[in-house]
Formats: structure tokens, sequence, C-alpha cells
């Protein structure tokens, strides 16, 4: 229906910077939003970032003014700057979408989750 393939995971010393890129591709109607989020190990996974078809922003509390989202429409493409990174940033990072379906008289709701990115911050 509707796959995410995400990028830009990686190791990073403390300090250092990743750009996070996730592409929705399928039967896609029309997204209404898209964000991220991650689990980090023994922890329930969290929001991150996300961002509404509208422009609307919201950050946890943990990464503001050290993360960046943004999202190309016409690419169907969400990413996240992630600058000043610590050691407690270390997860698994998984790109979010929500949306309508193409292909049938009356577009069907979808929400997919991509296959999850590493991002591993140590020294």
């Amino acid at each position: 229906q509707v796959e995410l393939v995400e990028s830009g995971g990686g190791l990073v010393q403390p300090g250092g910077s990743l750009r996070l890129s996730c592409a929705a591709s399928g039967n896609i109607f029309s997204i209404n939003g898209m964000g991220w989020y991650r689990q980090a190990p023994g922890k329930q996974r969290e929001v991150v970032a996300r961002i509404t078809s509208g422009g609307s922003i919201e950050y946890a509390d943990s990464v503001k003014g050290r993360f960046t989202i943004s999202r190309a429409d016409t690419k169907n493409t969400v990413y996240l700057v992630m600058n000043s990174l610590k050691p407690e940033d270390t997860a698994v990072y998984y790109c979010n979408t929500a949306g309508y379906l193409s292909g049938e008289a009356v577009p069907r709701p979808f929400v997919s989750w991509g296959q999850g990115t590493q991002v591993t911050v140590s020294s």
C-alpha cells in the first residue's frame, strides 16, 4: 500500500549532527502528517517531531532547539536534522505517516511506519 524508506542513520560523536530522510511511496491520495519517533533499548517508542500538511510542527521537549523537522510535499518526503547530538539520543528512529489511499471511489485512510534506522551517539 504505502512504503516508507528511511536513510541517514549511523554512528556519530556527541555534539555531532545527522540528517534523516524518509520517502513515502505507493497508492497515496494525500498525506496529512509525517513524523519521527524513536525507541531506545528497554524503553517505549516516543514521538520526536511531527509536522502536519498545514505546516504545524511539534517537538519533544528533549530535542527542542537541537532537531529540525521539514517536509518536501512534492516528494512525499520528511527530513529530520539532528544537531548537538547526545548519547541519550541513541535509539532506533522510525518514520511515520498518515493520510488517504488512492485508487478507490472513496479514499481510505492509512497509517504507515518505516523499518527504522539506528542512530548511535557515542565517543
